[in-house]
């Protein structure tokens, strides 16, 4: 993914690192995206989690919608992929667990 590290998407991670707040993210978000992507998004990082607690592609697809080209795209990154999805499912299961 060397075509991805550019000073633009890291200005862009800089941005987003510096937001304080979820009402933040939203304004920055709603203004940089359209409703789908950020959508599409948000249930990708949902059938990771899902995976990730052993559904099946049938299971996810069921409760999401999403096509089993998507889950299988996702699932291929959850276990080859870089570790953002890893890392984001270890916060989430931390956070649950804090409370």
């Amino acid at each position: 993914m060397g075509d991805l590290h550019t000073k633009e998407m890291d200005c862009l991670f800089e941005i987003i690192l510096h937001l304080k707040t979820k009402e933040d993210c939203y304004d920055l978000f709603e203004d940089m995206c359209t409703i789908r992507e950020m959508k599409d998004m948000s249930q990708r990082l949902q059938v990771a989690i899902m995976l990730d607690q052993g559904m099946n592609y049938q299971e996810v697809s069921e409760k999401t919608g999403v096509s089993s080209a998507t889950i299988s795209r996702v699932n291929r990154c959850l276990n080859y992929g870089s570790g953002g999805y890893r890392k984001a499912i270890d916060y989430i299961n931390g956070k649950d667990n804090k409370k």
